[in-house]
């Protein structure tokens, strides 16, 4: 070995081959009970107190399991030496066992000894199941070594394995990139954005070759999705500069506007005589955090004979169907507009009222220009159509027009439910969806009343789509629990949701939320204990797949279950100077407080000038990446080369907060036979399933 080992491993080496005396053995607890303790300080945010726990059991007693927490901690907390150290005693004495080779190889690698790394990677039996994550660390061993044809080599047999197809295809296109073989880079960068389109790097690389190889129209539209994804990137906007002169078709057409010129013939939901469904108003084309966007002009197409009414309800306006009118506000004056130029001002709101005369015939409105996804990649600003009524209100204060949908709650619910879960997911888990929305409803009502409406139309809330996001199925689901919500102690739930949890939910004290009883972890994998869990589990746990309900993966990507992003130092580094401070060259990225599922709520950013501390899982994956992580469920590793760290790494695990209902286990399970109630019950088992409009 050509590495110096440290004054650490000698005097550990040295203690594990000498003999305790008896009486010194009898002294200390047995050694389930003290990594039992160590486990607890661990959890209980002692990081370091729980690292120095577990070597000195490794010391005390040659224990696998200590050795491998130990190593893990050792590189959550930046000492990979200490890791390798750590790693490597293990390794002399279970040199067979497949979990110390991987993190002995793992630990190798964070230390940058890459020649080790690969002599060891080398060692392990192949498994159709790991061999994926083995191809790709071999790889990354050989890239530090400067061996790219054989990490090219290695990358294209692990584009083809079961896992991290998406890590393979993007380092095998940064290789070709480098080299600058840009025309052979678009296809591995193309199918690592496509697998997860939440891969924000792959999709920069994507559209950096593209424009290489003069496909500028499809470079553009990549870049344009960026652009929605954080607006004040300065490579992105200037990439838009650069290539606006060279696009052939009209900038409309990339940019992917959705116009909707005809209506949609619907049918009124159908609500029993014996129950009364209040009406939600909904505020549309908002921002990220709920508020109003700024708009000047809304143009709306109702596709009945309609009414307009001024804020004291009296009639000021009537229109035909399929007419275009405007709502347009000059200076500080909002003024409705008719199709003939007519101008009629007017104070506070005006309503769009359709009516229909055909029995079983809806009415819906359309509106143009509706921005939705702000912050991901696939925002954009479409037309959209409603149900109900269309309240225009100006906001004095904002000096801003808010264009605000008036309907029923179950028609409300039928455009969330499609918006927020795949329409072809099982009804069973539809059904689960739609006694959550409408809880969440029930609970939020009036959230956003200061702006004039009820809840938003964004995450900030539910997401909503209106008539454009529905589906039959989706209908069917809340026509079929019409009026049922959670409750816990009479009152609704908070029932909050994330696209998939990962394996295991989260409680919400542990996302720095308030504790709330009926929000507790609960796990979704079929092959893991989750009793029995030590902390280097996460790492195996994230690194190679394990069933669970939460991997379904029809009519939806596996990315959302695990998930890799690769973010270069540079860009690292950018993105903390803007959002937070100058901390100069990165050179950390340390776990502070994991929680027992595994979610990261306090984290620590080293640099060269100072750190920043970064609490709460929505501000950690804000602030590590251009755009945002798909959750705070991670580990990360650094990568060197010549010595120099180049990137990070982050090896994640589901999408969202991962508190409450997993989305994506609700249709594992709902395959799996289980009703929407059993469903419910298990993410929620101390809710009480109600129906709030039973005569």
């Amino acid at each position: 070995m050509k590495h110096l080992l440290s004054l650490f491993y000698l005097l550990l080496l040295a203690s594990l081959f000498t003999t305790r005396p008896a009486c010194a053995q009898t002294a200390v607890l047995p050694v389930e009970e003290r990594l039992a303790e160590a486990q607890e300080l661990y959890f209980d945010y002692k990081p370091q107190e729980a690292l120095q726990a577990y070597l000195q059991i490794s010391k005390d007693t040659q224990n696998k399991h200590a050795f491998l927490n130990a190593a893990f901690i050792a590189l959550e907390q930046n000492n990979p030496r200490l890791a390798v150290d750590t790693a490597a005693a293990a390794y002399k004495i279970y040199p067979q066992d497949r979990e110390v080779l991987e993190m002995t190889a793992g630990a190798y690698l964070a230390d940058g000894q890459y020649a080790a790394a690969e002599k060891l990677l080398s060692q392990i039996t192949p498994d159709p199941k790991r061999d994926g994550f083995l191809y790709i660390n071999l790889a990354r061993a050989q890239i530090g070594l400067g061996e790219t044809e054989l990490a090219k080599y290695n990358l294209h047999i692990a584009t083809r394995s079961q896992t991290h197809q998406a890590l393979a295809n993007y380092l095998l296109g940064r290789l070709l990139e480098d080299e600058k073989k840009y025309q052979e880079a678009v296809e591995p960068f193309k199918q690592a954005a496509t697998y997860d389109h939440q891969f924000i790097e792959a999709k920069k690389h994507y559209a950096f070759v593209l424009e290489k190889t003069k496909n500028f129209n499809e470079a553009y539209r990549q870049y344009r999705m960026l652009y929605f994804t954080d607006k004040k990137d300065i490579q992105v906007n200037q990439a838009l500069q650069r290539l606006r002169p060279k696009i052939t078709r009209p900038e409309k057409e990339l940019t992917e506007h959705k116009e909707k010129r005809e209506h949609t013939l619907v049918k009124p939901i159908f609500i029993p005589s014996e129950k009364q469904i209040k009406e939600i108003k909904i505020g549309l084309g908002v921002r990220p955090n709920g508020k109003p966007s700024d708009r000047k002009e809304v143009i709306f197409t109702p596709s009945h004979d309609f009414t307009i009414t001024n804020a004291a309800r009296k009639i000021i306006a009537k229109g035909k169907a399929k007419e275009s009118w405007r709502v347009v506000l000059t200076g500080k004056t909002p003024q409705l507009i008719d199709p003939k130029g007519k101008k009629i001002p007017f104070q506070h709101d005006v309503t769009v009222i359709p009516v229909s005369n055909t029995a079983g015939e809806g009415h819906t409105i359309i509106v143009k220009h509706i921005l939705s996804g702000v912050g991901m990649t696939w925002a954009s600003m479409d037309d959209k159509e409603y149900r109900g009524k269309l309240q225009i209100l100006h906001h004095a204060k904002l000096n801003t027009l808010i264009p605000i949908n008036i309907v029923n709650l179950e028609e409300y619910l039928q455009g969330v439910i499609s918006s927020e879960m795949p329409t072809l997911f099982p009804m069973d888990a539809l059904r689960a969806q739609a006694v959550l929305a409408r809880t969440y409803a029930s609970k939020h009502f009036g959230k956003h009343r200061a702006y004039g409406y009820d809840v938003c139309d964004a995450q900030n809330c539910q997401v909503y789509g209106g008539v454009s996001a529905e589906s039959e199925r989706a209908n069917a689901a809340v026509e079929s629990t019409i009026g049922e919500i959670l409750q816990y102690n009479n009152k609704p739930i908070e029932s909050v949701f994330s696209a998939n949890c990962g394996g295991i939910t989260q409680s919400s004290k542990e996302a720095g939320w308030s504790e709330t009883p009926y929000l507790q972890p609960v796990s979704d994998y079929k092959d893991f204990n989750f009793e029995e869990l030590q902390p280097y589990h996460f790492k195996e746990l994230l690194q190679y797949p394990h069933e669970a309900f939460s991997q379904y993966d029809k009519h939806v990507s596996l990315a959302a279950f695990r998930w890799t992003r690769v973010v270069d130092e540079p860009e690292l580094q950018s993105v903390i100077k803007r959002q937070k401070k100058d901390i100069g060259r990165i050179t950390a990225i340390i776990p502070l407080k994991r929680g027992r599922s595994g979610y990261v709520s306090q984290l620590r950013v080293k640099g060269t000038k100072g750190e920043v501390i970064l609490n709460k899982e929505n501000v950690i994956r804000n602030n590590l990446s251009l755009g945002m992580l798909r959750s705070s469920y991670f580990i990360v590793e650094p990568h060197y080369e010549k010595r120099q760290l180049k990137y990070f790494v982050f090896y994640g695990g589901g999408w969202g907060h991962g508190v409450g209902f997993d989305q994506t286990g609700a249709a594992g399970r709902a395959d799996d036979g289980q009703d929407y109630k059993t469903i419910l019950r298990h993410y929620f088992p101390l809710a009480e399933l109600v129906n709030t409009e039973q005569p």
